[in-house]
């Protein structure tokens, strides 16, 4: 009896182990614009969908003023097809675009209340945001926004009609280079190297974006631009991706993947934890961040 007793306790935690270890999670990651998410989070999502887990981006403009010849609805129409391409390009599961105008966005009670709705709906283990600190009045007040929710996710009054979160996901910011108030830290990091050209497919999706409208605010001479499909793919990837990480940006990675030769490391996604959210020891990073220590 004693042995069939242990043998059941066993075959329980077995199954118990093997329960968590398929746990699938839940990733939300909010910008301003279609095409924020994919250029700070392509790679990490593209990661986490390959491993079978539900990644959603979520704009909160249409992106119909980041044109330098078209605008208004037919750019919004064409942004948000873009963004669906997008999805497809990096396999994940969603990419949701709000009706608000670009340019115009406001930290509003309406547009958090959006927000916590789309997080509650989403049942987010893990919520990307943009640090309320940037160039764009729209990413600053996008991030805002996402800092505004993440405490309101659990409380039943807010936002009634979409049942709250019975525990707070945390949340994380997604890399800029801005340094004040404080330079963006670099608390988790993750090796996008085997994705990247997905990502780079993802990103070349937003064609009105990466092939137009930002080499033309960079004065670029856009009759230089390649057409061809491989040949914008090549054009894209040297220009956004030929950044090889420094010294310092190396013993990052080095914390979370002990095993790598990090020197041959090329590209790298990193995520700050935001002080709003659940905050998360080591080991839960890990869980969170399966794929930490694989490569």
């Amino acid at each position: 009896m004693r042995k069939l007793m242990m043998a059941i306790c066993l075959c329980f935690a077995f199954a118990t182990i093997q329960a968590q270890e398929k746990k699938v999670l839940n990733i939300i990651a909010i910008g301003a614009h279609p095409d924020d998410c994919d250029s700070k989070f392509g790679g990490t999502a593209a990661l986490f969908a390959k491993m079978g887990h539900n990644v959603k981006f979520l704009a909160l403009t249409n992106g119909d003023a980041g044109h330098q010849s078209m605008g208004g609805g037919p750019l919004a129409k064409k942004r948000r097809q873009e963004a669906k391409d997008a999805a497809k390009a990096l396999g994940i599961a969603e990419y949701e675009v709000l009706d608000n105008h670009d340019g115009e966005l406001f930290p509003t009670l309406n547009v958090r209340l959006e927000v916590i709705r789309r997080i509650r709906g989403w049942n987010a283990d893990i919520v990307l945001g943009l640090r309320p600190n940037d160039y764009h009045p729209d990413h600053r007040n996008a991030g805002s926004v996402v800092q505004d929710a993440a405490y309101m996710n659990i409380v039943p009054n807010v936002a009634p009609d979409t049942p709250p979160l019975k525990k707070n996901p945390v949340f994380l910011y997604m890399s800029d280079h801005f340094k004040k108030p404080y330079p963006f830290q670099k608390d988790i990091a993750v090796i996008v190297d085997d994705v990247i050209d997905t990502k780079v497919k993802g990103l070349a999706a937003h064609d009105s974006q990466m092939f137009e409208w930002l080499p033309w605010t960079n004065g670029m001479d856009l009759a230089t631009i390649p057409k061809g499909e491989k040949e914008r793919l090549a054009w894209l990837k040297d220009r956004w991706m030929n950044r090889k990480p420094d010294a310092g940006t190396l013993e990052v990675v080095k914390k979370w993947y002990p095993n790598v030769d990090v020197s041959k490391v090329k590209q790298v996604e990193f995520f700050e934890i935001c002080e709003y959210g659940k905050q998360p020891t080591e080991e839960e990073i890990k869980e969170l961040f399966p794929m930490l220590g694989t490569e």
